[in-house]
């Protein structure tokens, strides 16, 4: 086992009456790969907002490397399944990495030399370094998940959040980036939400599903749900498994 990166305990979050989350526990450690599923409403956004500190449990407790999610902001990347911008606008590729370095800008509002050149290494540890310049709107949309992606890393974070990275590109350009993901999950902890689980069964290390609380499955468990026609039964009851 590796060292507890993420504690989730005994959390409960509701929306004024509308319960999200109840009761929900986990443990992510350092260097996990985790794929994040369950049922529209379940409460997976909740969590994601949660352990990026945009909200703060109504019971319980959250902790990242021992402190407060509120308190952990650059060691965390987010990359949102979809960007909403309009593609006229006159933004490089390039530019949209360093937006993840704004917390480094110079007294003037100016980015640092280092900061570009993260940037730019970034990019290129995605495999986009040639479109650094390109205006981000011509992007393809594998590219634009690319560049995503590295402005998420772009400062070196311990985790990285990822709510479905793939699910408006093809075939290829989904594949690729799953492979992409893995090559990064060997210096950064990954928690990435999927609908499609199949596609990912080589490539996560564990599943948790998130239906108000949460239930973890190893990879191998997945797939007997597959073969016996029970992809559903975890997002209502672990009676049918024992853990």
């Amino acid at each position: 086992m590796g060292t507890p990166l993420i504690v989730v305990e005994h959390v409960d979050f509701a929306y004024q009456d509308t319960l999200a989350l109840e009761d929900a526990s986990l443990v992510i450690q350092e260097g996990d790969f985790v794929g994040l599923f369950g049922p529209n409403g379940g409460g997976k956004t909740t969590l994601l907002k949660l352990l990026m500190g945009f909200l703060s449990p109504k019971k319980g407790k959250i902790s990242i490397l021992g402190r407060p999610p509120q308190a952990m902001g650059k060691q965390i990347g987010y990359v949102p399944q979809h960007l909403r911008f309009d593609r006229d606008f006159p933004i490089s590729a390039l530019d949209v990495v360093m937006l993840g370095c704004l917390s480094k800008l110079t007294w003037w509002g100016g980015y640092t030399k280092e900061s570009k050149e993260k940037a730019y290494q970034a990019l290129e540890k995605v495999g986009v370094s040639h479109k650094a310049l390109a205006p981000f709107g011509t992007l393809s949309g594998g590219e634009a998940q690319r560049v995503l992606i590295a402005r998420a890393i772009v400062d070196t974070p311990k985790l990285l959040i990822l709510d479905e990275p793939t699910s408006s590109v093809d075939p290829a350009a989904e594949q690729s980036i799953y492979n992409l993901l893995v090559e990064l999950n060997k210096t950064i902890t990954i928690v990435m939400v999927t609908h499609d689980l199949q596609t990912v069964l080589d490539k996560v290390k564990r599943f948790l599903c998130v239906h108000r609380r949460v239930t973890s499955f190893q990879t191998k468990e997945i797939c007997e749900h597959f073969a016996l026609g029970l992809y559903h039964t975890p997002l209502t009851s672990t009676q049918h498994f024992s853990f």
